[in-house]
């Protein structure tokens, strides 16, 4: 493989490996410290992150608000205090050699308010924003307020272009890099837009290829672009290297620094990574943002799927095929099914799955009692943790509200990501993960359950593995 070239990001002159920002709790400032200070990009989770009392012990999220609004309120709070005590802790762990990032999602509760509060509060200790989830057209101002570069994440050059034409181009002198995440192989939220088929993975040569010419129809031709998603071993990419089709290029990985010993995450995650299998993770679509997402399949998800599953069309009144009454609810009210659909239905409610829920779709879902009494306790609970939420109609607007039902075909991001986060239970919440994850059961650096240093992970990246 040929060998790494040093680059400059951020203002630091690094080596072209970043970590990936990742979501609640899952990249902090230990570990963003860490990759700093071992001559690559550390990257800090900005979305709801930890923060600590006096004692240094972490404070609790608990929401006392009685209104969404308020807890609302409460959610910013907590979120601006716990990306600046995070800053901190990644500054004092990489002791200022390298460069620390913040890592936010545009679709987040409040995303601009708490880019203003954690970049004031925490002067100089960040270097670079990335930004993906959406379309971060304020990014880019609001970072050359602080004197900090912008690194917006995107899946297409279609994308860039449209964040460059509108407000871009106005800052381009605070836009440090461009970071290209694949959309069918990076874990977490992804970026298919309608026009992409899930199940067809296109090849990321070319789309970056597109990316870095419109970047140099721009005047681009010296920022650098960070290629994220399905990254494991750099010699898989040697050819993508000095190539002027793409570039001055960096490698963004977010699945391997999961297994560190400065990773967040419990031993039990740690452990579960060790024993996946090719196929285990699951490209989905039940998030409440409404993009595409990869996780681990495990019985979470398949809670997720069995809704999906169990879930039949119906009309208030009696139309076309839809002549056939099922009566559902505590108080018996009529709906009208196909005759086939009934049949589903009853067979559902002899298993148990009592419990019919109405979706925006004009669908209905069974459920168990017990889960359904989960699920509308979920959406009652609701803190605003998103711009806009599916599962629980929350809207970050005048009315509050996204106009349409609730949908509880999907679930509270927020409840699963911190009980994933803050616990050993990786089997009934939520865990996202890269397509790659499966490597670390057959990459022989992971052999008898090592679990190495970010160092060490460093060190092992540069020689190609």
């Amino acid at each position: 493989m040929k060998p790494l070239n040093s680059v400059v990001i951020s203002g630091f002159e690094v080596l072209p490996l970043v970590e990936g920002g990742k979501g609640i709790a899952v990249s902090n400032g230990e570990s963003s410290g860490a990759w700093a200070s071992s001559g690559g990009v550390g990257t800090f989770s900005g979305v709801n992150a930890d923060s600590y009392d006096a004692q240094g012990r972490q404070i609790d999220m608990v929401y006392h608000g009685r209104t969404r609004r308020e807890r609302h309120e409460e959610l910013i709070a907590y979120s601006i205090q716990g990306g600046i005590a995070q800053a901190r802790i990644a500054h004092e762990r990489s002791n200022g050699r390298g460069p620390i990032h913040m890592n936010v999602l545009w679709e987040m509760a409040a995303s601009e308010r708490v880019l203003h509060g954690v970049l004031e509060g925490a002067k100089g200790l960040i270097h670079g924003v990335t930004c993906g989830a959406g379309m971060p057209y304020k990014i880019a101002e609001i970072c050359a307020r602080y004197g900090v570069y912008y690194y917006p994440i995107v899946s297409s050059a279609r994308a860039f272009r449209a964040l460059w034409k509108r407000a871009y181009h106005k800052f381009s002198d605070w836009l440090g890099g461009v970071v290209y995440e694949d959309p069918w192989l990076a874990g977490g939220h992804n970026g298919l837009s309608n026009s992409e088929n899930p199940q067809r993975p296109e090849d990321p040569f070319p789309r970056v290829r597109e990316l870095r010419s419109l970047m140099n129809e721009c005047g681009l031709e010296n920022t650098i672009i960070f290629m994220a998603g399905g990254v494991w071993y750099l010699r898989d990419w040697g050819h993508w290297l000095d190539t002027p089709e793409i570039g001055k290029l960096a490698f963004q990985f977010g699945t391997r620094p999961l297994l560190t010993q400065e990773s967040p995450i419990s031993d039990a995650w740690k452990r579960k990574l060790l024993t996946l299998k090719k196929g285990d993770i699951y490209l989905n679509h039940f998030s409440p943002t409404g993009f595409y997402s990869s996780a681990v399949e495990n019985a979470f998800l398949d809670e997720m799927k069995g809704r999906a599953e169990r879930q039949v069309a119906y009309q208030t009144q009696p139309v076309g095929e839809h002549d056939t009454a099922l009566k559902i609810g505590a108080r018996g009210r009529e709906v009208f099914l196909t005759a086939v659909d009934k049949e589903h239905a009853l067979r559902w409610i002899a298993a148990g799955y009592t419990e019919a829920l109405r979706t925006p779709d004009s669908t209905l879902i069974f459920m168990t009692p017990e889960k359904t009494n989960e699920i509308l306790t979920d959406q009652i609970n609701c803190m605003g943790c998103l711009s806009a939420c599916g599962f629980s109609n929350w809207a970050q607007n005048e009315q509050g509200s996204t106009g349409r039902k609730a949908d509880p075909r999907s679930y509270c991001i927020q409840k699963t990501l911190q009980a994933i986060s803050h616990s050993d239970d990786c089997e009934t919440q939520l865990m996202f993960a890269g397509h790659n994850a499966y490597k670390f059961a057959s990459d022989p650096f992971y052999a008898n359950g090592f679990v190495p240093t970010v160092r060490q992970l460093v060190e092992r990246l540069q020689t190609g593995d």
